[in-house]
């Protein structure tokens, strides 16, 4: 591909649905890379069918779906015309395991599918989507439902997205694909996930474009290490830098923090752009060079452009929830909105960055109130239980169970319920059954010196007509 045909600006896909189909479309179509979140797309296209599909968006989109059964049994199992009621508990999801589940594997395709059909619709841009390396039980059939609808790029971060190129190979072929899972305990025996598309699907269709990969990276070093083979080789480098949103990379070295208990980054922790350069990939600099002064200094280190995230999450496209939204552009607008860097929020165990809001999960007390339980499970983690057999385990989970699946109490102190919380944010959080809500959990970037640029409630076009330093047609 030309130099010229890349994009200078990506956005970044964040958390659950927060880099929805909306946004992604909204900045495709200013020219420049919309990306989609691919995490827990299975539970926010059932919750949003259990929501009475406002809209008829998501009906149009699995109408669209290549085999009518398949998304017929999904708007069956999900579907409530006119939505359940405001204390009704929406309808559980089959959850992610080592062991093969078609209607697990049939809902995550045809969600997967829908974000990426509704994102495309409209224009002749380019959209990608964003996976967790960590969630590796979901990727397989996640990636072949994106590529079904025919999304252009895959991004993937929070991990080593060394088996990626080869999987998308095979999917674009419909051939049978399966990655590696990580089984803790379990050092000689290798577990594997996959998707076999032609008996997914029950029919073979023609060959799929392959779109191209991005490993989201933090270091010279691993991204050298990718690109060493054909075999691990992505098309390009999204380069992170700790101020960045969501998950980081923990500092190298011994985990140090500094008084506000937040890791300390060193001279070690730098990437070095001018060896990243060196690969000949394509690259693109994130965490804080979304500004037109970002974007100048990531040209002149050799990158491709800049990724961008927390400009779009508080613009007007955002899948947060609106209120949500308001309150963090009222926070920073008034210079109180703190963004912490806590080591041990996610069970992923990734220094997570979390927006410190009253009444979510930042609160010490609405944290102490929340009852933990694991019913979600994106991020737990197989592992082999002492009879051989595979168990799964989270530290957000009570810490009584996680200590009767071997390990310390102390790893489960002060986690958040990242699935529960995130969903939440969307307006999607769980109703229980005796009443209580589940509490939004907010991230974003640490950096938000972008807000100056910007209008007081800004749109997507906005953020990229700011940042590219040139006025947008219409």
């Amino acid at each position: 591909m030309a130099e010229a045909m890349w994009p200078v600006l990506i956005q970044g896909g964040m958390g659950v649905g927060v880099s929805g189909w909306r946004l992604a479309r909204a900045v495709a179509a200013t020219g420049q890379l919309g990306v989609v979140s691919g995490t827990a797309l299975d539970a926010t296209l059932a919750r949003r069918l259990q929501q009475g599909d406002p809209g008829g968006h998501l009906r149009r989109a699995l109408a669209a779906f290549p085999v009518p059964e398949i998304a017929g049994r999904v708007l069956e199992r999900y579907f409530v015309a006119g939505g359940t009621g405001p204390d009704v508990p929406y309808r559980p999801v089959p959850r992610l395991g080592v062991r093969p589940g078609r209607a697990r594997d049939e809902l995550a395709v045809v969600a997967n599918f829908a974000e990426v059909f509704l994102a495309k619709e409209g224009h002749d841009g380019l959209i990608g989507v964003n996976y967790l390396e960590k969630i590796q039980l979901a990727t397989p059939a996640a990636v072949y439902g994106a590529m079904l609808a025919g999304v252009d790029y895959v991004l993937m971060g929070a991990g080593i997205p060394a088996e990626i190129p080869g999987l998308l190979d095979e999917l674009a072929a419909h051939r049978p694909a399966e990655i590696t899972v990580t089984v803790a305990g379990d050092g000689e025996a290798r577990h594997t996930v996959g998707v076999d598309p032609r008996a997914l699907l029950g029919r073979a269709l023609p060959p799929l474009p392959r779109p191209r990969l991005l490993a989201i990276v933090s270091s010279h070093v691993l991204a050298a290490y990718l690109a060493r083979s054909p075999r691990t080789r992505p098309d390009g480098f999204v380069l992170e830098s700790p101020v960045a949103g969501g998950h980081s990379a923990p500092p190298r070295g011994r985990m140090r923090l500094d008084a506000d208990g937040e890791p300390v980054y060193g001279p070690r922790d730098e990437a070095d752009t001018g060896k990243v350069a060196a690969i000949g990939l394509p690259f693109w600099l994130a965490g804080g060079y979304g500004t037109p002064d970002g974007l100048t200094r990531a040209l002149e280190a050799g990158a491709t452009g800049i990724q961008v995230g927390s400009a779009f999450a508080l613009c007007r496209e955002s899948g947060l929830d609106e209120d949500l939204r308001r309150r963090m552009l009222r926070r920073a607008a008034q210079g109180v909105l703190e963004v912490r860097n806590d080591p041990s929020a996610s069970p992923a165990g990734f220094p997570f960055k979390v927006a410190q809001v009253p009444g979510t999960l930042s609160d010490p007390d609405v944290y102490e109130e929340r009852p933990r339980l694991c019913d979600l499970g994106y991020l737990r983690t197989p592992y082999t239980k002492p009879d051989g057999g595979l168990g799964y385990r989270c530290p957000a989970e009570p810490v009584e169970v996680y200590v009767r699946k071997g390990r310390p109490a102390e790893e489960a102190a002060g986690r958040r319920c990242l699935c529960n919380g995130l969903l939440a944010a969307i307006g999607l959080g769980q109703r229980r059954p005796d009443g209580y809500e589940e509490p939004p959990l907010l991230t974003l970037g640490q950096d938000v010196g972008f807000l100056a640029t910007l209008p007081e409630d800004h749109s997507a076009a906005d953020v990229v007509a700011s940042v590219l330093g040139a006025r947008l047609p219409g």
